[in-house]
């Protein structure tokens, strides 16, 4: 849960990344940037904040921003209704992003995961301009470091709140005291 301060700090926050980024959003835009701690009330180590321009059956385009050393936890995109869960692509815009997904476990990860429940450590490192697919169903986590990130998200519908995630006292809904 956070508090109604901490999420007014949390979107000038990604404001000015966004800003550093050279993204431009409209005031609609800032005011609605949404603010996600996934329950564990440690926002600026297990959080996210994010735009999304649009989410329709077909597409979903977003802009992410992780903090230093803030992480979107371990989780993936499964199955809804008889469709493959959502594909996406991340484009690193500023910063570096630390993004882990199944496969070979790098031998010391750049990243450290907060406290929780991480399984996947294949490492891919993401700077300005590089950019990654994950598949449907893939397990993946990903920490902005040292300065933080922000990534644009292209994949298809997105339906976060159908998101399965490792540590199973995660919500993905935020909670606003």
């Amino acid at each position: 849960m956070i508090t109604r301060e901490q999420l007014d700090q949390a979107r000038r926050t990604a404001a000015a990344f966004f800003e550093k980024a050279g993204i431009v959003l409209t005031e609609e835009e800032k005011a609605g940037i949404e603010v996600a701690d996934f329950g564990l009330g440690d926002l600026w180590r297990t959080g996210l904040e994010d735009v999304t321009y649009v989410n329709t059956e077909r597409v979903c385009a977003k802009e992410m921003v992780v903090t230093p050393g803030q992480t979107c936890p371990e989780h993936k995109h499964p199955e809804l209704n008889g469709r493959p869960g959502k594909e996406e692509t991340f484009r690193c815009r500023f910063g570096t992003v630390y993004l882990y997904v199944d496969g070979e476990p790098v031998k010391n990860p750049a990243a450290v995961p907060p406290q929780g429940v991480y399984t996947v450590f294949h490492e891919i490192i993401l700077h300005p301009g590089m950019q990654y697919t994950l598949l449907p169903g893939t397990l993946h986590w990903f920490q902005g470091w040292p300065q933080g990130a922000v990534v644009s998200e292209f994949s298809t519908t997105s339906h976060d709140e159908s998101d399965i995630f490792t540590d199973e006292r995660i919500r993905r809904a935020p909670e606003i005291a």
